[in-house]
């Protein structure tokens, strides 16, 4: 609390200035808006008028946390309260009618949008109020509670992310319930603080992420660590194993892949190097690299091979890559992805990728990765594709299944492909 500071006579004139325009906003309505905007624009002018001939404002009592003066405090809370107020009548009116979440109808499912337009329009002070409120009231059903509650908190989140962090170290039981959401705003929170003020996030991280359940803080772990790695990834690796984050894999992924541009990728790949070299080699986690692939195949094949062929990956690099393109490639590359593989990596190591991209394809547009095989050279990649393909298609086809395969060469790959299709057929 801050210490009271001695005053001299004159600096007790603003403070009346302060309770008139008290008394003047007590006779104006608090649902009138731009009335009560007129009330903090006419206070800004008076307080200006007094520095202007020399008389400095009496502080009032700080909210550490909301930092706004008294008056603009008690706005903030009739405002959230009447949204509490509004969001608490609309849920006895539900349960009054016996209707749920899932059964709304037409005309609850407009009142409910109505409702979460008004939680939009809160600032994060108010938001922060709301919250507590919502979590101390007793008349609202529960479900609806969570779902105003899930709401205000992603809001808050976008908003302000530094109040949302605040506001779960304050209210632990916030975290009790929907972790996995809650553990996404946790992350989203810390990971755009950390891209502003890395330091100070990290700090708060070390000091508040054992409070939480340990979903949570390990998504508040990643968070931070990402937000970190999008403008200083050796700084984020550092940061990555102070966090005591362990050999999980995801934070690790969520470090590497927070690299957005062909130069962060260059940056990241050299303090993954670092950090690689500081590490017993039978310590070295797994899945590191999958953390590009994301990022690199949403910027289409061209983008993608054109940075890698600069990257001088090396074979355990380049492997680490392709092991994730099944995940992402956009459907109308995979083709000319799998060609790639074919000539980049040796036929040991691109036979898993190719196979794992061909059956996803043909699983989601069969005719059209048919067709590419028609078209593509005789060569180990094409029989690669044909295996994948035709022991997916065999569950559904078997006929087409067997001609595709009968055209590969006689030998071990097609007596296996061919083992396949027979005991692998549509269930009779």
């Amino acid at each position: 609390i801050p210490q009271k500071v001695p005053i001299n006579p004159l600096m007790k004139i603003p403070f009346a200035l302060f309770v008139l325009i008290l008394t003047l906003g007590a006779g104006l309505s608090w649902r009138d808006s731009q009335r009560l905007a007129a009330v903090r624009k006419h206070h800004t002018q008076l307080v200006a008028q007094a520095v202007a001939i020399g008389i400095s404002p009496e502080s009032s009592q700080r909210d550490d946390l909301l930092r706004v003066s008294k008056l603009e405090r008690e706005i903030q809370k009739v405002t959230a309260a009447e949204v509490l107020t509004e969001f608490t009548a609309f849920a006895k009116e539900m349960k009054n009618s016996k209707k749920t979440l899932d059964s709304l109808g037409e005309a609850g499912e407009q009142g409910l949008e109505k409702m979460m337009a008004r939680v939009d329009s809160l600032d994060p002070a108010q938001l922060k109020i709301l919250i507590a409120e919502a979590c101390a009231a007793k008349d609202c059903e529960e479900g609806l509670r969570e779902h105003l509650l899930d709401h205000a908190l992603s809001r808050l989140a976008e908003d302000d992310p530094q109040k949302a962090l605040a506001l779960f170290a304050e209210l632990p039981d916030l975290l009790k319930d929907s972790l996995d959401h809650k553990g996404s705003l946790v992350w989203s929170s810390l990971n755009k603080w950390a891209k502003g003020d890395p330091a100070v996030a990290l700090e708060w991280a070390r000091k508040n992420a054992e409070k939480f359940p340990e979903q949570v803080r390990t998504s508040a772990k990643h968070g931070v660590i990402a937000g970190i790695a999008s403008h200083d990834p050796k700084l984020a690796f550092k940061a990555y194993a102070e966090l005591d984050c362990g050999s999980d894999g995801f934070g690790l992924h969520d470090l590497v892949s927070a690299a957005k541009t062909p130069e962060a990728r260059t940056a990241t790949l050299s303090a993954i190097r670092d950090y690689l070299a500081s590490l017993p080699e039978e310590k070295s986690p797994p899945y590191l690299m999958h953390g590009f692939t994301y990022g690199l195949v949403r910027q289409g094949l061209t983008s993608a091979t054109q940075w890698m062929a600069g990257a001088n990956l090396t074979p355990t690099e380049l492997e680490g890559i392709t092991e994730a393109l099944k995940h992402y490639i956009k459907r109308e590359e995979t083709g000319q992805w799998v060609e790639w593989v074919g000539k980049q990596l040796p036929t040991g190591k691109s036979e898993g990728p190719i196979r794992e991209m061909v059956e996803v394809w043909t699983q989601r547009d069969y005719p059209a990765a048919g067709k590419w095989l028609s078209s593509t050279p005789a060569g180990p990649t094409k029989n690669t594709a044909i295996r994948s393909y035709a022991e997916t298609v065999s569950q559904y086809d078997p006929t087409t299944a067997t001609e595709w395969a009968m055209t590969l060469p006689p030998g071990p790959d097609r007596d296996a492909t061919l083992k396949y299709i027979q005991d692998h057929g549509p269930a009779k």
